[in-house]
């Protein structure tokens, strides 16, 4: 919805209703509708400062000359990156006790970033930015020599 002015309703007003009185209980009513805005606003706990980090799937154990995927996710800034998977998984054990999860029960990492409810991952601080597994591409880390 378009943000709007409060002098800018005030001038419409006077412009299109005669009666003062009724313009100034609009006024009012107004002012306090934003105050109201202001004091929810201040209630609201402070964002979550996140941090990206990548699952790998990795189920040989290897890197080298392997196709690999994985999933992106955010969790909060301070926590440690060896907390994702762990995440992951309470959210699927959630979601396997609901009666959905009990219809369709979860076995694997891929499984519950496609099908778990963000809401259950945000109750586990944890952010599925990716629900299909994407391609990992391993690099040497070194930017190559300018051609001359």
């Amino acid at each position: 919805m378009p943000k709007i002015d409060i002098e800018t309703v005030k001038l419409v007003l006077q412009r299109n209703e005669p009666d003062v009185r009724k313009i100034a209980g609009i006024m009012e009513e107004l002012n306090l509708e934003l105050k109201a805005e202001e004091e929810e606003k201040n209630a609201r706990p402070p964002a979550i400062k996140k941090q990206f980090c990548f699952l790998l799937s990795d189920p040989d154990g290897t890197y080298k000359d392997k196709d690999m995927v994985g999933w992106v996710v955010q969790i909060p800034e301070d926590d440690s990156p060896a907390t994702a998977p762990e995440r992951v998984v309470s959210a699927a054990n959630e979601f396997n006790s609901t009666p959905k999860g009990q219809r369709m029960v979860l076995e694997t990492i891929g499984e519950a970033c496609e099908m778990v409810s963000p809401r259950i991952f945000k109750e586990h601080k944890i952010w599925v930015k990716t629900k299909m597994p994407i391609q990992a591409l391993p690099l040497p880390n070194k930017m190559p020599p300018p051609k001359a």
